[in-house]
Formats: structure tokens, sequence, C-alpha cells
């Protein structure tokens, strides 16, 4: 006969203990060791300087003097300052044209180079539509400055030839900010084009297939099929497009200085002129937490509304 077992006991009794692999431990030392370089690059340059803004939000600071401590009179200023205010409009009037225009002409664009074409073909409109974006958008602006100048720009003498009269495409409030939007989105649009050309090669074909069987005609496959397939791809997208376009400087800066008047005058502008012209660098931090607040506030929101109409298969 067996020893009887207690069974209370057995459940009490610890479980056996698992040897740990002897190079177990060394290897997390190695992987310590080999992120150690990016964790320390992350710190310094990445959270350091963004900790370090947000103290100096509250700091009266010219970069010559010793910082003082002012408390909320730096977001005080920049509630109560015109040009401030009219930034942040004009920013938030960028973004909302600018955005949709750059995904309709990216998911135009995708759609047009995924439909039926030799493989040499679609391969030259991806590499020709990425193109500008490797370009540095300062060199772009002031290209564009020349091509839309008033008096000798090449854009106004092709209207010429029709029989049109010049446009005053950077001195005047709307023009200038149509160039500005043109150009931003010419430059930007090649990175969501690839984006929703990897989201419409993921979908499968068998699918197409079907609405071709049922004869559903190509808007509808479009709407009912493509665009909810392309969803999750739509929401990265338009998150990225949105923080980039945010971050609005170089195009404005260049074609426009911010005129004419303050039409075209952007956030990061606003930034800059405080730090980098007037020495109000407390200012200028007090600005960038502002926008850094209002770039994820858009990004939580987006997030919480692709609830409703992203599709996951």
């Amino acid at each position: 006969m067996g020893v009887p077992v207690n069974p209370a006991a057995a459940a009490e009794a610890p479980a056996p203990s698992i040897p740990e692999a002897p190079g177990r431990r060394g290897e997390g030392k190695l992987a310590a060791l080999l992120l150690a370089p990016t964790v320390i690059g992350i710190a310094l340059f990445t959270l350091v300087p963004i900790i370090g803004s947000m103290v100096l939000a509250f700091f009266d600071w010219d970069i010559i003097s010793t910082p003082k401590f002012v408390g909320v009179k730096n977001f005080q200023t920049l509630a109560s300052s015109p040009t401030i205010r009219v930034s942040f409009l004009n920013t938030f009037a960028f973004v909302v044209v600018a955005v949709a225009l750059q995904i309709a002409v990216a998911m135009t664009l995708a759609v047009l180079v995924q439909s039926k074409m030799p493989g040499w073909l679609r391969s030259f409109f991806r590499s020709v539509f990425f193109f500008p974006l490797i370009l540095s958008a300062a060199s772009v602006s002031l290209i564009m400055s020349y091509l839309f100048n008033e008096d000798f720009g090449t854009v106004n003498k092709l209207l010429g030839l029709l029989g049109m009269s010049p446009v005053p495409w950077l001195t005047s409030t709307t023009g200038a900010m149509v160039v500005t939007v043109l150009v931003y989105v010419w430059q930007n649009f090649g990175f969501t084009f690839l984006l929703f050309i990897g989201g419409l090669s993921s979908i499968p074909q068998d699918i197409y297939e079907a609405s071709d069987i049922d004869g559903a005609s190509p808007m509808r496959r479009f709407w009912q099929i493509t665009m909810p397939l392309v969803s999750p791809t739509m929401l990265v997208a338009t998150v990225m497009a949105m923080i980039s376009a945010l971050q609005i400087f170089d195009q404005p800066y260049v074609l426009t200085k911010g005129g004419p008047g303050d039409s075209t005058r952007t956030a990061v502008m606003v930034i800059y002129q405080s730090a980098f012209q007037e020495l109000q660098f407390g200012l200028a931090a007090a600005i960038g937490l502002v926008l850094m607040l209002i770039i994820m506030l858009v990004t939580w929101v987006q997030f919480r509304l692709s609830k409703r109409f992203v599709f996951y298969m």
C-alpha cells in the first residue's frame, strides 16, 4: 500500500522552482548595454529639452540675464496678444485645408496607380510622387516664390498666354495662403501616398472579384469596399498629416515671412520670432507648450473618433 497523501498539505506545498537558463542573465545585461546609448540619447536630446521647455515657460529669460520666475505671465501674454491668436487661427485654418487636400490627392493617386497598369509604370509613379519629399522645404519654397512672383513668375506668364491678368499670389491675403497650402501639399503628399499604396495592396483581390460578379460599379466598390478596408491606413495618415501640418514653418517663412500682414503667420513662426528675434524664450516656451498640448488633444480626439469609422480585418 502507498503512503496516504494529505490533499491540503499538497496544495500548500511550494511549486518547484524552474532553474534560470545559464545564459539568460548574461543576455539581459548585453541587451541593456546595447540599448543604453539609445536610451541615453533619447533622455538627453528629447526628454531633457521637453522638461526644460516646460519649466522655462514659467520664467522670463532673454538668454543674457538670469532667468526670472514670472508664474503664468507668459500664458497671459499668449492669451492677450492679437498676433499670437491670429497665428493659431491661421495654423488651424491651414491644417483643415492642407490635410484635407493632402489626403484627397494622395488617396486619388494611390487608387489610380494601383489600378491595372504595367509594373514598371507603377514603380515610376511611386518614385515621382515621393521625390518632392526628399527635397529641402526651404529650397522648394524658394523656387516656388520665383514661380509665383507677380511680376516675372512663370505661373503669371502662363496665365498671360491665356489672356488672364497677373495674380498677386504672394502679396494678397488669399493668394499667399493658397500658395502656401499648394506648396506644402505638393511636397508632403508623397509620404501619405505611399501609406495608401501599402493599405490598398493589403486588400484581398477576392473581394474585388466578388464585387465584379455582383455587378458593383467602380464608385460603389470604392466607398463600400476600398474605404472601409483602408480605414486603418487612413487613420494613421490623417494623424501624421495633422501633426506635421500643425508644425508648419518652412513654407510660409520662406514664401511670405508670415505676410501680407499676419495672414500666413503660424504658431511655430511666432515661437521662432519670440525666441530668436525678440529674445523672449519664456514666452516662446509657453507657446510651444500650448501647441504641444493642442497636438496631443487633436491626436487623442482622432483616436477616440476612430472607433466609429475604422474597420479592422
